[in-house]
């Protein structure tokens, strides 16, 4: 085998930026669960000691913490003063939860990931699925504050008015089902919007419907917020407005068995939100930094959760437009559209 020298050097500069991504999503989680991220972007510059005391941590791994990173670029370092501060665009990903950019909250989901390797390695032998249910807390936690940057920012904004005659529907008062709703971020954002309307979450993992509850109650929305546990197929009611699945059709093992339930529960004029991963049709168009990260959380996350379901029709979290088209006329909607899109979400609107 011939081996391009050229090539090799640049294979292996990817492959170590790669670990050292990848050994820094530890210290992401760190920086964000302790802390250290917002202490720094609100009172830096600041030394390691200094940022020890301001978050109640040890200097010495703070320190540590400190120079990987300014050798990941997240942070700056001065020399001279031995200070260390962040840019505005570094506090946005990872200092302010609220930012249109906000990355901090990945660490969770990455580290979940490592800690059910083992689940998911018996699965690749078994061909067996692994449920929502079996996955290590910090994944659901983790996949709230991720979305939730993204619904924060568009949902109310731009998704909801890119939809035929639903703005006009949900300010008047009209009834929402939230199916697959986890821990409700997505409920409780258009709850907040929309006060003469009435919201219904559903999710099958009793964990999620608790902390959905809680949140709820916490910002003041519990009378108009309901929430349950129940499957996709199952959940009840009827003559819905609207029934949105965000992020979540992907992970059913059934979702034309779902979709079958929405036009069961779905107003004559009524429609359905999907609210999916960004994903080209074609696999070689997904090969990029978008796709990758998906196509990462597809094989670890949403492929072995349909799979642990009934059909498992692991669509994956890199459908498609016109693979999720085909799910949704399966189940007999005539009309589909892609409604709005940003870099990471397709906005599809089905209807009877």
């Amino acid at each position: 085998m011939e081996v391009n020298e050229e090539r090799l050097n640049a294979f292996m500069g990817k492959m170590i930026g790669d670990l050292g991504a990848a050994m820094s999503a530890s210290l992401m989680l760190l920086g964000d669960k302790l802390g250290l991220y917002k202490a720094l972007a609100e009172r830096g510059p600041m030394n390691s000691t200094e940022l020890a005391q301001a978050t109640g941590t040890a200097e010495r791994y703070v320190r540590e913490w400190l120079a990987t990173q300014a050798a990941s670029g997240y942070v700056e370092y001065d020399p001279e003063n031995n200070k260390f501060s962040m840019q505005p665009e570094q506090v946005l990903a990872l200092a302010n939860e609220d930012s249109p950019v906000f990355l901090g909250a990945v660490g969770n989901v990455v580290a979940a990931t490592f800690l059910d390797e083992p689940k998911i390695s018996d699965a690749f032998r078994s061909g067996r699925g692994v449920g929502w249910n079996r996955r290590s807390e910090c994944l659901f936690c983790g996949t709230a504050r991720f979305f939730r940057t993204s619904y924060r920012h568009h949902l109310v904004q731009e998704w909801l008015p890119a939809l035929t005659g639903v703005m006009e529907k949900l300010e008047r008062g009209a009834k929402v089902a939230d199916v697959g709703c986890g821990h409700g971020v997505s409920t409780r954002l258009m709850a907040q919007a929309f006060p003469n309307s009435r919201f219904f979450g559903f999710d099958y993992h009793e964990g999620s419907i608790e902390a959905a509850r809680l949140g709820a109650k916490e910002a003041g929305l519990a009378d108009r917020i309901t929430f349950d546990v129940h499957s996709a197929k199952s959940y009840p009611g009827n003559a819905y407005d609207l029934i949105c699945f965000f992020d979540c059709l992907h992970d059913m093992g059934d979702p034309v068995g779902a979709l079958k339930h929405v036009r069961e529960s779905l107003a004559p004029d009524g429609t359905c939100m999907l609210v999916e991963p960004f994903a080209n049709d074609r696999l070689e168009d997904n090969l990029n930094p978008i796709g990758r990260i998906y196509y990462a959380a597809s094989t670890m996350i949403c492929t072995p959760a349909s799979l642990d379901q009934e059909v498992g029709l692991a669509l994956g979290a890199q459908a498609g437009e016109a693979r999720l088209r085909d799910v949704a006329q399966q189940a007999g909607f005539t009309r589909f559209r892609r409604a709005a899109e940003t870099p990471f979400n397709l906005i599809l609107e089905a209807r009877p």
